[in-house]
């Protein structure tokens, strides 16, 4: 997967604050899945605490950040489709602006939502991002949040390919919840937030299958040449090593699917395939 060199970037749609000192953020507890995608391979489940903040940690990611430039410099540096296909951030950002592109388009009344790029931890509206916590969404300031050293963690820790597409898609999942807040469909979740036919696993496989749609739809935004399925492979390897079911062999050496918040590797794979191969956004009614 290869950006066009002319392809124009828009940095303006990521806040990059690596690099600052973070400090503890206040707000609402995160919603509707707000953690989405692979924020719950560190999250088994998510729980609502006294001060909003989510908790339930399986464990740190010993530190893995990417705090290799000074803040707000993507600005400055991430400007055209060959930035992009040179330097990670600023694939990060071209990933962004085709997945804000196609759904600007798909969706009618689509806003735009900023991407905060840290190390560490910062404060957001769903309390403290951090490293620990992996990206995720914020239905409260409408942002996503994510700490890139995170990709390593996914590779390391969890043996997933952390290919181009791989990693658009961790962004475009976390896009899909943003899709869903607008379209009013995190609302649906409430308190039912564990298990294999919960509303917090139905959420998350459709915004799995959003993520494929906009994967199918890549190259038409004009930032990507194509998309092959060499990429699309390394989606899969990705939503299969967020699957519950093998973080939960991986971690507790055994499957409870009562305690499922995100789904399946199968199911993963399975609702990411069908958006990819379909192309339509009304095919990913997971709540069905």
């Amino acid at each position: 997967m290869r950006f066009r060199n002319t392809a124009e970037l828009d940095p303006t749609q990521v806040e990059d604050v690596r690099g600052r000192s973070g400090l503890p953020g206040g707000g609402l507890a995160l919603g509707g899945g707000g953690l989405g995608l692979v924020g719950l391979i560190i999250f088994i489940a998510v729980q609502l605490l006294s001060n909003g903040q989510a908790g339930s940690v399986l464990g740190p990611l010993e530190g893995s950040t990417v705090a290799t430039q000074g803040p707000g410099q993507v600005d400055s540096a991430c400007q055209t489709g060959a930035d992009a296909n040179a330097r990670e951030d600023c694939r990060i950002i071209g990933d962004i602006n085709s997945i804000q592109a196609y759904w600007g388009k798909a969706l009618s009344g689509y806003t735009i939502a900023k991407t905060v790029f840290y190390s560490g931890s910062t404060p957001s509206g769903c309390g403290t991002a951090s490293t620990e916590v992996g990206p995720f969404y914020c239905p409260v300031d409408k942002k996503v949040y994510i700490d890139l050293g995170f990709f390593d963690e996914l590779r390391d820790r969890f043996g997933a390919s952390t290919g181009p597409l791989a990693q658009a898609y961790v962004l475009a999942h976390e896009y899909g919840h943003h899709v869903q807040d607008q379209l009013g469909i995190l609302d649906r979740i409430g308190n039912d937030r564990q298990g294999a036919n919960s509303a917090s696993v139905k959420s998350e496989l459709q915004a799995d299958c959003f993520a494929g749609v906009w994967a199918g739809h890549a190259a038409e935004t004009g930032y990507l040449t194509n998309v092959t399925r060499a990429d699309v492979q390394d989606a899969l390897s990705a939503a299969a090593a967020v699957g519950d079911d093998r973080i939960q062999q991986a971690t507790q050496g055994q499957v409870n699917p009562e305690t499922w918040t995100h789904g399946s590797s199968a199911q993963r794979e399975q609702w990411f395939t069908s958006g990819y191969s379909s192309g339509d956004p009304n095919r990913c009614n997971t709540f069905g």
